[in-house]
């Protein structure tokens, strides 16, 4: 059976650090492998709106010696033109491993649970697996190496109910960070989540702590992140969201009270004066576009990881 990556946990500890160290050394050398030389395709299918993530996988699969096979989900109406197995079964005898941005999560789980090749979850409504690899990389890129992460204290502010929040936590626990979730009461983690990442975090000498206070949050931390207020779908409550939001806006004073050196972590788009201002975002410590070009490198290194298994 192949593996599949929907969420942050599907790697362990050790396979995650796999995945980074061999990212760090697709940073250094875009060419160190091929594994899609053929070229062997890979479907990109996506059901939401898109730059970074097509981009970086379609560039990263063709680095990789293969075809990006992009496939727009409003044409292809996946599971409702026809049904999800029934797509996933003709798609998985064409291509060597399937990368999908889509809504629910299970609807990422059942193309997973009938593919033939490796499934990659490039955004669900649930989680951003992908994203937090890239955050991972970068923090490493600039603490010294994937050997440094486990340490590092992690701070998200904004929405910590979204899929940021939630791969955060997950992805965060395994790398051994200490992860520090904020926002409004109203806007907080799943309960369920937050159990599965304090249980990671007991094997890797992380932690997790879930609060309120956008102080607390950042007080101290290696690496500021935030995330827009309002996700895709959620649009309708942009007004009724911006007063309670308002306090976790990381501005310089609240940045403040992180470490003097704290890098700042955004996946973009963001939305200057709002859940962050300009001069942070524009400013020193800022390394969203760092962040931004990382997400080719950690894809690779992922899809490569796959497809050896």
């Amino acid at each position: 059976m192949p593996r599949h990556f929907l969420r942050d946990d599907d790697l362990t500890p050790a396979e995650q650090k796999q995945v980074l160290e061999l990212g760090m050394a697709f940073r250094e050398d875009r060419h160190i492998r091929q594994p899609l030389s053929g070229p062997r395709a890979v479907a990109f299918i996506t059901d939401k709106p898109t730059l970074r993530t097509q981009l970086s996988f379609a560039t990263g699969i063709a680095e990789l010696g293969g075809f990006p096979m992009v496939v727009d989900g409003n044409l292809a109406q996946i599971g409702k033109r026809e049904s999800i197995a029934d797509t996933t079964r003709v798609i998985s005898r064409q291509v060597s491993a399937i990368v999908w941005r889509t809504f629910g999560d299970e609807r990422i789980a059942e193309m997973a649970s009938v593919s033939d090749v490796p499934v990659v979850n490039a955004l669900t409504d649930g989680f951003h697996p992908c994203q937090i690899l890239a955050d991972l990389l970068t923090i490493a890129q600039h603490r010294g190496g994937v050997a440094a992460l486990p340490g590092q204290t992690l701070a998200y502010l904004g929405d910590a109910a979204n899929n940021m929040a939630n791969s955060y936590l997950l992805g965060g626990a395994t790398a051994g960070l200490h992860v520090r979730v904020g926002g409004p009461q109203d806007y907080l983690p799943d309960a369920a989540i937050v159990a599965r990442a304090r249980e990671i975090a007991a094997g890797t000498g992380g932690s997790v702590v879930v609060t309120t206070d956008p102080v607390e949050t950042v007080r101290g931390a290696d690496v500021v992140a935030t995330d827009t207020w309002v996700s895709m779908g959620d649009e309708a409550q942009a007004a009724s969201r911006a007063t309670p939001f308002l306090p976790f806006q990381l501005g310089t004073d609240l940045l403040a009270h992180a470490a003097a050196d704290a890098i700042v972590l955004h996946c973009l788009p963001a939305y200057r004066g709002k859940e962050i201002t300009a001069e942070v975002i524009d400013g020193p410590q800022s390394v969203v576009f760092d962040e931004a070009e990382n997400r080719l490198h950690a894809q690779k290194a992922l899809l490569a990881w796959l497809l050896d298994r």
